[in-house]
């Protein structure tokens, strides 16, 4: 069973763009979508577990130039 997280990201002021077509090239990353509201990007991505997913985001989301900030949100959803 694989692990589904959403990612809430802040970018720097005028980054949201690069972002978003960064990430949509990023392996893992199923969804981007770019908001309104106290995020700028809400990326979904999906891994076999959570270590897989921490890994995404350590050596890849972090790493794009213009994120600011990050907050994950693992699905529970079990059906």
């Amino acid at each position: 069973m694989s692990t589904t997280a959403y990612i809430m990201i802040e970018t720097s002021v005028g980054k949201v763009n690069e972002v978003a077509a960064t990430l949509r090239s990023t392996a893992g990353v199923t969804a981007v979508d770019i908001v309104i509201g106290p995020y700028d990007v809400i990326a979904t991505v999906s891994a076999s577990d959570m270590n897989a997913v921490s890994e995404i985001l350590a050596s890849q989301v972090h790493k794009i130039k213009g994120v600011a900030r990050t907050l994950t949100c693992i699905s529970l959803n079990r059906g």
